[in-house]
């Protein structure tokens, strides 16, 4: 570190103007060769693999359509949130491939991905995401079963006799 010659100095010094390491982080937009952006979403036990194209805001869930892999309203609703959010309802075609868990958790898993996906084709939509959260991983996880215990925490009924 270089010694400090003026209060000039001292203020740069404080201040970061001269340290890039202080500055944020330029994103830019990442793409595949068939001008997809791909981001991998996490949610409990499922794992969710999204590619989003320009499109008619098709969505393809483990080649069905989603209002069959996905018939509850709620969980369709989970998936739109990124989107209408970004105001990109029926902007994109959406594929995903989903593994693992409930539907519940894949519905968020797909919710996690897609967000993650649309930062990278659009990276100006990071900050309306990450304010609502949805880029966030949820890392709540089901916690493991104890032995001795009836489940992870809750104990055999006590008997006197």
């Amino acid at each position: 570190m270089a010694t400090l010659q003026s209060l000039a100095d001292l203020n740069r010094a404080n201040t970061g103007a001269a340290d890039p390491a202080n500055e944020a982080p330029v994103h830019v937009q990442k793409l595949d060769s068939q001008g997809r952006a791909y981001a991998t979403g996490k949610r409990k036990d499922a794992v969710a693999r999204v590619w989003i194209k320009p499109g008619s805001g098709k969505v393809v869930v483990n080649k069905r359509p989603v209002e069959t892999y996905f018939a509850r309203p709620v969980l369709r609703m989970i998936l739109r949130q990124p989107l209408e959010i970004a105001g990109r309802v029926d902007q994109y075609d959406i594929t995903v491939t989903v593994a693992g868990g409930g539907l519940s958790g894949q519905a968020g898993a797909v919710r996690h991905g897609l967000s993650k996906a649309l930062t990278y084709y659009e990276p100006e939509l990071r900050a309306p995401l990450k304010r609502e959260g949805f880029l966030t991983r949820d890392a709540r996880v089901v916690e493991r079963k104890k032995y001795g215990r009836a489940k992870a925490r809750r104990s055999f009924q006590f008997s006197k006799r």
